[in-house]
């Protein structure tokens, strides 16, 4: 006796094996395309953004503070990155992660003075915005002695945050002098 499968039987299983099983979910997409940023493969960004045109740009890994792509991105200084994404018409580049870090702000303590350049350069981002306990990211490039970023800050002509003066947590000016500027 011979099985004959119909058309519409074969259809619904090779659909069901297909997006059960063959298929990554959007969460997962979403999760190689921050990994992606975080490790700075340039490749595989532009290669997860050109095939996935709904993807989330701005989706928080929780395993990692809520941090965006962009503040990964950011913090470990992959500014080829940080252009693609302040290219992307949805990115959020002041969105904070659970601390209040934004993409700004992690390059500010991370002396990543080019990704610093390409945000001031974009003015969408506010540079002068705090982390949940009160530090700015002045006070953090003015803390790591990064003074190349501050002279790009101020040759931008952007606002800056000073502070409050004997404050530990936003006294920029205060922490430069202690490590002898």
């Amino acid at each position: 006796m011979d099985l004959i499968v119909s058309p519409s039987i074969f259809f619904f299983f090779w659909f069901f094996f297909f997006f059960f099983f063959l298929s990554e979910s959007i969460e997962e997409r979403e999760e190689k395309f921050y990994s992606a940023a975080n490790k700075g493969k340039v490749k595989k960004v532009k290669e997860i953004l050109r095939n996935n045109p709904n993807l989330n740009v701005n989706w928080r890994n929780e395993n990692d503070e809520g941090s965006t792509a962009l503040i990964a991105a950011c913090d470990h200084g992959h500014d080829s990155i940080v252009s693609i994404l302040l290219a992307h018409p949805d990115i959020d580049v002041n969105l904070q992660n659970d601390e209040g870090w934004t993409p700004f702000s992690s390059a500010c303590l991370n002396g990543h003075t080019s990704c610093v350049r390409l945000l001031l350069k974009d003015s969408r981002v506010l540079v002068n915005e705090p982390t949940t306990y009160g530090s700015t990211p002045l006070l953090w490039a003015a803390c790591g002695g990064h003074l190349d970023m501050i002279q790009w800050w101020i040759a931008s002509g952007r606002e800056m945050n000073l502070g409050e003066p004997g404050h530990y947590k936003s006294d920029a000016i205060g922490e430069a002098m202690k490590i002898g500027w």
